[in-house]
């Protein structure tokens, strides 16, 4: 696990920051991204402010319809609940078997970064998570929570066209708003930016579940498989984009970046001759820069799975809880109690906190966010 070449020497990481995103960066090296931005862009972002995700639904589409997420929540107290936003019909998550929390990492000079947010229609949903990460991450993963699931129902194929062809061209689209606001400087996303896990369910009837998921960076996907009573299995759907992976340290080297050890505990993008971004993963929203420079991409990894009886559970996360807990350990605490998801994603939460505390010494905690699926094949109401 060298780090490419003698030039690529361990960049120095502060013990606050070194299991972080985002490392000490120099800022003399930044450079204003020439991005252009389109019109077309411009009249995307009118349209998306003017309806809420619910009015985009309309009355075409029948039963039931919720959206709930996490809104823009400036607390700094550790371990505090983000503020989230309910619309549409009034009923409890957990009837829909849903559990989730945004916990408020030990990092004193920023709010909460993460971001979430539900659909719950009749025939399908949509669950995603946002870890934001620099000066303004918190920025760019509400922006990101807002207009991605807007774009996703925008798109003609929605209701019956390739979800997976849905997601790569809403994620590209989502970067080049990014990159449009950026320019019109109603949002900083030079050197900030978010993960993205998004996942479509199709359950419109019981032959055809589908999880079709799309993400970049690492924020993990987990599936929690019963595959005999009591018996359980975590199973990642998504893979974490890490710079040090053979296919991606390819890609940011072609494109003048490099990939260096930190000394600690993770491999890191930088700029060819620059000590920026700094960043722990190879693919994110936002980070215009390392788009720039070194071969950051937005482009998603796609993932269609079809939904089996003795899957029961699907865990969306950011890596506030994937840093100290293994997959399997997070399912059987996400079932302990089948009739109270709620309380099983705030127990993960509690969880993961202690994690972070026992092993980093109290010093830092990253933000924890935890969105709890429950799968019921055959038995939708």
């Amino acid at each position: 696990m060298g780090c490419g070449g003698s030039k690529n020497q361990p960049e120095n990481v502060g013990k606050q920051r070194r299991r972080l995103s985002v490392g000490e960066v120099d800022k003399t090296s930044m450079e204003d991204a020439n991005d252009t931005g389109t019109e077309d862009d411009r009249g995307v972002l009118a349209t998306l402010d003017k309806q809420t995700i619910i009015d985009m639904i309309g009355d075409d589409v029948g039963g039931r319809k919720l959206s709930i997420g996490t809104t823009q929540d400036a607390g700094k107290t550790s371990f505090a609940n983000k503020s989230i936003q309910s619309l549409g019909d009034e009923c409890d998550p957990v009837t829909y078997g849903l559990g989730y929390t945004c916990r408020k990492g030990l990092k004193p000079e920023s709010p909460n970064q993460d971001a979430w947010f539900v659909l719950k229609l009749e025939t399908s949903s949509i669950y995603a998570v946002f870890d934001g990460h620099g000066k303004t991450g918190h920025d760019v993963s509400l922006f990101v929570k807002e207009n991605l699931p807007k774009l996703i129902l925008r798109d003609s194929r929605w209701q019956s066209g390739d979800k997976k062809d849905i997601l790569k061209d809403v994620f590209k689209k989502t970067q080049s708003l990014v990159a449009t606001q950026d320019r019109l400087k109603k949002l900083q996303a030079q050197m900030s930016g978010t993960t993205a896990t998004v996942c479509i369910h199709d359950h419109h009837d019981n032959t055809n579940d589908i999880l079709t998921l799309g993400h970049v960076a690492d924020s993990t996907a987990v599936l929690g498989k019963e595959t005999e009573p009591n018996k359980w299995e975590g199973i990642k759907l998504t893979r974490d984009h890490k710079p040090e992976l053979k296919d991606e340290r390819a890609r940011i080297e072609k494109a003048g970046g490099r990939v260096v050890f930190d000394g600690y505990a993770n491999h890191r993008v930088y700029a060819k001759n620059g000590r920026y971004p700094g960043l722990n993963m190879s693919r994110c929203l936002g980070d215009l820069l390392g788009h720039q420079d070194c071969g950051i991409s937005a482009e998603p990894e796609i993932k269609e799975y079809k939904v089996l009886p003795e899957d029961k559970i699907l865990l969306l996360c950011s890596d506030g809880v994937w840093e100290f807990i293994e997959p399997l350990d997070a399912v059987k605490i996400a079932v302990e109690m089948p009739k109270n998801p709620m309380q099983n994603a705030e127990k993960l939460a509690k969880t993961a906190w202690d994690s972070w505390i026992r092993e980093e010494g109290g010093t830092v905690v990253d933000d924890i966010t935890v969105v709890l699926v429950t799968l019921q094949p055959g038995r939708r109401d």
